[in-house]
């Protein structure tokens, strides 16, 4: 396990998916995908207990167990206005839909719903739906602490009003390129940012997400950025 003394678990379940457990014992899975994702640490089994779910957006690698584990946990589903109500059609009771530079407070902490930019849309045996726009979130804990999940996205100015609104610890930034950001851009973000750490993501997972954390830091530090990388193993936790 690697320390960082902010008082919260984060543990990667492999592509975009985290299991976060929050100071005062709050768990919170973002991006749920484990059935299928070639990446994920033995299926569901770490999971005991959920309170609440967060969707960036709709696509099957972020999306595709969120109806299964919402039913199984009774948990809330926190996403934006066209995802919730997806999920609502599909029996999910729990939903809270959102919007971008909105916050809700929920189980004592503070979800921030913040830009992106990407596509979102369920494929279904009808076709695609449309999932609203993609989105990121900022996650406050009961401590102060701030996580800034990305989503998928690329890199935008809006990261420097994340920086300077929300003062992120730590950001979780997808670094595979191809359909987001790549090392290079990934880098550029966390510059305008200014998170003390980066937690890489959405990469290795299938052959086209060919970014790499050693690129990420050779790109840190041509841009003179001193933030760690905390890199972890699928399953593996960061307290």
């Amino acid at each position: 396990m690697k320390v960082f003394d902010k008082g919260f678990t984060l543990t990667w379940l492999g592509h975009s998916a985290f299991h976060l457990v929050t100071p005062r014992g709050k768990h919170l899975l973002i991006d749920p995908w484990i059935e299928g994702n070639p990446m994920a640490p033995l299926g569901d089994s770490p999971i005991t207990h959920v309170d609440a779910i967060l969707v960036t957006h709709a696509h099957s690698d972020h999306a595709s167990d969120v109806v299964r584990l919402a039913k199984r946990y009774r948990c809330n589903v926190v996403a934006n206005y066209e995802i919730a109500t997806h999920f609502e059609k599909h029996g999910v009771e729990n939903t809270l839909g959102m919007n971008k530079g909105g916050t809700a407070a929920l189980h004592g902490i503070k979800v921030t719903m913040t830009h992106a930019v990407h596509s979102s849309s369920f494929d279904t045996p009808e076709g695609r739906i449309y999932g609203g726009e993609p989105a990121g979130f900022v996650v406050t804990l009961e401590n102060g602490a701030a996580i800034y999940f990305a989503g998928d996205t690329g890199p935008m100015m809006d990261m420097q009003i994340i920086g300077d609104l929300y003062r992120p610890d730590v950001a979780v930034l997808p670094i595979g390129d191809l359909y987001t950001m790549g090392p290079r851009e990934a880098a550029y973000a966390a510059k305008l940012l200014r998170a003390h750490w980066i937690v890489p993501c959405h990469y290795q997972t299938f052959p086209g997400l060919t970014g790499t954390v050693d690129a990420l830091r050779a790109e840190l530090e041509k841009l003179g950025v001193s933030a760690e990388v905390v890199v972890s193993k699928p399953g593996e936790s960061v307290r």
